[in-house]
């Protein structure tokens, strides 16, 4: 059975900040694709306040999560245990989108740790905190992150990553409008 928070406590903001993956549930208004995708690196992770959270938002294959939170701003991002006590939390709310071109991106950049490529910020106001027992989560070991991404990012110029975010995030899978074109152009941020 889970238990809800009225507000992040310490003992999930440990457990969250001790998870090395996590995972964003978004979805379109009307019909299309439910996208959950995984994200590592702990560090493109931060808790901002009781209720808010942010996550940095790096390049990638698709678009999925910024354009369904255009669409409708439903978020759901869950953190599970795959070792020690068995766990999940699950923060539901609505997020939004911060590009390098709006007010407070640079001050939330300074939140996460070192990274390439990146896109954007998002923040998530939560309305739903909660936790559950997670019994049927099998035990993994964590070796390491793997830094492909960074890597793949770090080898792209800014034509190269100004072409490849033109092509993969304008729009979503479904046609909804992802990044704009002033908002495709990479201008140098790393975190």
């Amino acid at each position: 059975m889970a238990k809800c928070y009225a507000v992040l406590t310490e003992r999930l903001r440990e457990f969250i900040s001790a998870q090395p993956l996590y995972f964003v549930a978004t979805a379109p208004e009307q019909g299309g694709h439910v996208n959950v995708s995984p994200k590592g690196y702990a560090d493109t992770f931060t808790v901002i306040d009781d209720t808010t959270v942010a996550y940095l938002d790096l390049d990638g294959s698709g678009v999925e999560t910024i354009a369904h939170l255009r669409d409708n701003g439903r978020i759901t991002i869950m953190f599970c245990a795959f070792s020690g006590p068995p766990n999940i939390v699950r923060l539901y709310g609505t997020g939004r989108v911060v590009t390098p071109h709006d007010a407070g991106f640079a001050d939330l950049l300074k939140r996460f740790g070192p990274h390439p490529g990146v896109r954007s910020i998002i923040v998530v106001t939560c309305d739903r905190i909660s936790d559950s027992c997670g019994f049927s989560v099998p035990f993994m070991s964590y070796d390491q992150d793997r830094t492909l991404l960074d890597e793949w990012a770090s080898r792209k110029d800014t034509q190269s990553r100004r072409t490849y975010r033109s092509k993969h995030n304008r729009e979503s899978i479904d046609g909804l409008p992802g990044l704009s074109p002033n908002e495709t152009d990479p201008v140098t941020h790393h975190s």
